[in-house]
């Protein structure tokens, strides 16, 4: 494990930590340590209230973790490689893709500490680590600790989604909470989900060098945004390599770890999409 994973972890969930024990009463209860409930909690405690924060997975939620701060550290890195290899500088995407991984991680690292146990601790905050359930009127249960309430706030944001594609549940596949744990660059990349996440990831994967097959139900990608500013983007992935495969029915997927095999159809015409690497950005659930 690398030092900047070993920093990250210590800070959004240390293993050794040792809950508060809980007031008689507190003003706020917040499940959830994501960006919402981060500033509901750091609000409250600064106003003086007796404040407590439940958190299953990470401090700091999707934005810092599995979001904004990866992603975009990603995407500043494949733009400044795909300029220096317009350029003539250099040409191995595989490694610069390591490299890049490794920096997403150190940026995720550093930032973490404004997200941290211990920061929201010094704020006044009880930090609670574990899974939050309502157990009656006034009442939370997280983990062995009983926590009692005026008001609580419920902000446990939403997760990656899965489209019901036969056999996909059985089939080995990536969503934005692990691909950025990748240590290497894939050699080609099946995407489902022509959305931001989708859009920003075959973009970033394929300056890199890796060969990437993008497969939206839709007709057109990014079918939420602006058209005109859609149609520039998808023509910029088609300049850049991407393949498209818009207005694509899935019919089926298998496959194990290092080779799946998508079997769709697009046009009237059926095609089977092999890659080492399957991406699922197909949207989100609560």
């Amino acid at each position: 494990m690398t030092k900047n994973i070993e920093t990250w972890k210590n800070n959004v969930f240390p293993h050794d930590y040792t809950p508060p024990q809980p007031k008689k009463i507190y003003d706020l209860v917040v499940i959830g340590g994501g960006t919402a409930g981060l500033v509901s909690a750091a609000g409250a405690a600064g106003l003086g209230a007796d404040v407590a924060l439940v958190e299953e997975h990470a401090m700091g939620g999707d934005c810092l973790n599995v979001g904004c701060v990866p992603s975009k550290a990603l995407i500043a890195a494949a733009k400044d490689f795909h300029r220096k290899k317009e350029s003539g500088l250099t040409d191995d995407g595989a490694a610069a893709f390591a490299e890049a991984m490794e920096k997403v991680r150190d940026k995720r690292a550093k930032i973490s500490v404004h997200d941290s146990v211990t920061r929201f601790t010094k704020l006044g905050v009880d930090v609670f680590l574990a899974r939050g359930r309502f157990t009656g009127e006034g009442e939370i249960q997280a983990g062995e600790s009983s926590l009692r309430y005026k008001k609580a706030v419920i902000a446990v944001g939403a997760r990656a989604s899965a489209p019901p594609v036969p056999g996909l549940a059985e089939t080995p596949y990536l969503t934005n909470e692990n691909i950025f744990e990748l240590q290497e660059r894939p050699v080609k990349m099946t995407i489902i989900g022509a959305g931001p996440i989708g859009v920003e990831m075959a973009q970033s994967f394929r300056r890199f060098g890796c060969q990437v097959q993008l497969v939206e139900v839709a007709p057109k990608i990014l079918i939420r945004e602006d058209r005109e500013a859609a149609k520039v983007i998808e023509q910029t992935l088609i300049d850049e390599g991407v393949e498209l495969y818009t207005g694509a029915k899935i019919s089926s997927i298998e496959g194990d770890e290092g080779r799946q095999r998508m079997h769709l159809e697009v046009g009237g015409t059926e095609r089977v999409v092999e890659s080492d690497t399957l991406l699922v950005a197909a949207g989100r659930k609560p």
